[in-house]
Parts: C-alpha cells; structure tokens; sequence
C-alpha cells in the first residue's frame, strides 16, 4: 500500500515538473560565439544574438569574460555597454503557473563611487521588479559582493520573455548580472500529497522499527 502511494506521488511530482518546467537557456551567459577574450569584454549592440539564448534588445551591453569575478563560472553581463541597455529571453511556460525568477546583481566597479546604478526586469515588456544600488556595489573587481534577488510571476501563454535593462544615468558603468535562473512554484496540491507522503513513510517506518523485536524473537 505505501509503496503504491509513493509510486503514485512520485508519478504525480515528475508529471506536474514535466509540465511546468521553465527552460531558460545560458543563465550564467557562459556560452555564445565568438567569445571575449578571457580577462576581457566585448560590446554588443540592440539585435545581437552572440550570447547564445539572449537577445540584446536595445542599447549595448558589455559581455565579460573574467574581467572581474562572475558569480557563476566566468562570464557576466554588464547591462550598461556604451549606453544603458538591455537583454531578454523568450522560453516555454504554462498558462497560469506561477514561477520564480533568481538573479545576483552586483555593479561594474570602474566608475568608482557613481551616484545610482539600477535594474529593471520586465514580463512581456511589464515591469515586475526594479533594483537600485546606490553608491558602488562592488569594491573591487575581485571583491564584486553580488546580491541574489527574485521575483515571481504567474504566465499568461505558452512562452514568456524575460529582460533585464539598465537605467542607470552613468553611461558605460551598469548594473552586473549573472546566474539567471526560473522554477516553478508547486501549486499547493502538490505540496500537500508530499507532506502526506512524507508522513505515510514516516509511520512505516517507525511501524517496522516497532515489530522488529517481536519479530526476531
């Protein structure tokens, strides 16, 4: 019996990730063609489609390789290039789920102590978050304190685009992203029948834990 309900909840848990999984492409920006040289950058313009799964759609941003600490690996976007600018992504997703977007922020560290460097990330061109940093986020180029920041949204079709713009006033010195990542929320269904998978197990095995004595016996 327990072992037919585990089957069940576990059929349930992959069918209900199956359906609802997010599937963005490059969320550390680590690949793309042709790559900036390692302890460098390189400037993209609006319609540029070298970091592979992204889109740059408007201004420049500045693709780093290694210039300073990525997050994650050893690329990042600087979303301020020549100008402010901004990057999306349109990925598959289901009607009336809700996600979670993850993303660490931190800021280019050349400009020394600006006065406001900012994030704006939109859902189909709304605006869902916005991140300011006021004063200089990161110290040094090895010392970039990246923040982890999320929002959630509720999808409305069968695909969705991400974007993450800058509106920093400071010219090339923009907000630094990296690690970009989106989950589904398990609706409360879900949540429900693996709590109570969790205690059916709980209470097997105490049982078998409870008549193991007798049994030897």
């Amino acid at each position: 019996m327990v072992r037919k309900f585990l089957l069940g909840l576990a059929a349930a848990t992959l069918m209900s990730g199956a359906a609802n999984a997010a599937l963005l492409v490059n969320g550390s920006f680590e690949l793309g063609n042709p790559q900036p040289g390692s302890g460098g950058f390189s400037t993209h313009g609006a319609g540029d489609t070298s970091i592979t799964g992204w889109t740059v759609h408007s201004g420049s941003v500045d693709w780093i390789n290694n210039y300073w600490d990525a997050y994650d690996g050893t690329h990042s976007i600087d979303l301020a290039g020549n100008e402010p600018g901004s990057i999306e992504q349109t990925f598959a997703t289901v009607a009336g789920q809700v996600y979670t977007v993850t993303y660490f922020l931190s800021g280019n560290p050349d400009g020394g102590d600006i006065a406001k460097q900012g994030l704006v990330a939109a859902i189909n061109g709304s605006v869902i978050a916005s991140d300011t940093i006021l004063g200089i986020k990161a110290p040094a180029r090895d010392d970039m304190q990246y923040l982890e920041n999320m929002f959630q949204f509720t999808a409305t079709g069968t695909s969705t685009t991400l974007r993450f713009s800058s509106n920093s006033g400071e010219g090339a010195y923009g907000p630094v992203l990296d690690m970009v990542s989106i989950s589904p929320v398990p609706e409360p269904a879900t949540w429900a029948m693996m709590l109570v998978g969790f205690g059916v197990v709980g209470a097997s095995m105490r049982r078998r834990v409870a008549i193991r004595p007798a049994q030897l016996a």
